[in-house]
């Protein structure tokens, strides 16, 4: 039987760590040893779950503790966690350390979990080898601390919103400046009905885990202001932390303004060749494009209503037909009228409308080279 309590070390000899600021900006590399239906619900990023209980042992175990107390839970975790078990997990566990030496490990409070599995890789070790630290207070510790950062930086630093039209490479712009957080990358979404990727969003939790962590190196970087895009409360099913979500609402507004045709170009290239590729990396060529396709013929029907029967039923066909040159040709050539037609006739309209709102936040105005230039100077 497998002993899940702690021996060797004398006690409080085993390492913790408490520096969080420390782990999240220098990307310390994280072993989660929780079971996978936590890790799953939320994470941190730079995290690799290796747990110490699967996600059946777990619950067996959590039953018994409610039922029976600590001590029983204990007894059970032992005759589940066998000595194959426990040699097979400590592998994998050294193998982790072994690739990252300045990593440590956490459970969901720092508790029985971290420590057993700390005291095991510690057992395994020679004597002159280190055992490896734990975070203290575990996940919660850290979730809490990231939450607190979202709020207090929010208020910290000035926040800059990049608006322009759809099409305007607002993205490129933000991917350009070294004091940028791009909210639609953390949350895996273009930001309208056309923006989903051929990839799922993250989880709430591991969409703020990891706006905190980039909020968190702004800071460190001594960064006087962050530009974020002009967005909505939700991108896609994520809502923005409110704290800073009210902070845009209020903040210093800069406006992209560029031609017709670019945006045509920068559409397609985003909204269609970019996540090509996204399907065709996922599911390969053949069923990538049908995946294209049914993603694109899928986004227009959720701006149906909109658009009214008439607009629909030409842009619908006009899609379809992009879609068949592509298919033939490689061709985007066909999307160029559906991309006009969506631009100008749905995608401007509402544009025009909540900048009228905006209007007297609107500190600049320029072309792509300007509004780079006014944001690299800007103190």
């Amino acid at each position: 039987m497998t002993d899940l309590k702690l021996e060797g070390l004398p006690k409080g000899s085993l390492p913790t760590v408490n520096n969080l600021t420390d782990i999240f900006v220098n990307d310390i590399p994280l072993l989660d040893v929780r079971a996978p239906v936590e890790f799953n619900q939320g994470a941190f990023p730079n995290s690799v779950n290796i747990p110490l209980m699967d996600d059946d042992e777990r619950e067996a175990v959590g039953i018994r503790y409610k039922e029976q107390g600590q001590d029983s839970a204990i007894i059970l975790g032992s005759e589940l966690v066998t000595a194959e078990k426990r040699a097979l997990r400590t592998q994998k566990w050294n193998a982790f350390f072994a690739e990252n030496p300045g990593g440590v490990l956490y459970c969901f409070r720092g508790g029985l979990r971290s420590q057993i599995s700390q005291q095991w890789i510690a057992d395994s070790l020679k004597e002159s080898e280190k055992p490896y630290p734990r975070v203290e207070g575990g996940y919660k510790a850290m979730r809490t601390f990231l939450l607190e950062s979202i709020e207090r930086i929010s208020q910290k630093i000035p926040v800059v919103v990049l608006g322009g039209r759809t099409g305007s490479g607002k993205t490129r712009l933000l991917k350009e400046l070294p004091n940028s957080i791009d909210l639609e990358g953390l949350a895996n979404h273009r930001g309208s009905a056309f923006g989903p990727t051929a990839t799922p969003q993250p989880t709430p939790i591991n969409f703020e885990n990891a706006l905190a962590v980039q909020l968190l190196k702004a800071e460190a970087a001594g960064h006087k202001f962050l530009v974020v895009e002009d967005e909505a409360r939700n991108v896609g099913s994520l809502g923005i932390p409110q704290a800073l979500f009210d902070v845009m609402q209020t903040s210093k507004l800069v406006m992209l303004e560029v031609s017709q045709e670019d945006r045509n170009k920068v559409s397609i290239e985003e909204y269609i060749l970019d996540t090509q590729k996204s399907f065709n990396d996922v599911y390969g060529e053949v069923l990538g494009a049908e995946k294209l396709s049914e993603h694109l013929l899928n986004s227009l029907g959720k701006i149906q209503k909109r658009l009214g029967g008439v607009r629909y039923k030409e842009a619908y066909q006009q899609m379809k037909d992009a879609i068949e040159l592509r298919n033939k040709t490689g061709s985007v050539e066909g999307f160029i009228p559906v991309v006009k037609s969506l631009l100008l006739d749905y995608y401007d309209p509402m544009y025009d409308y909540q900048s009228s709102k905006k209007k007297d936040r609107i500190s600049f105005k320029g072309s792509y080279d300007e509004v780079m230039y006014y944001l690299e100077t800007l103190a």
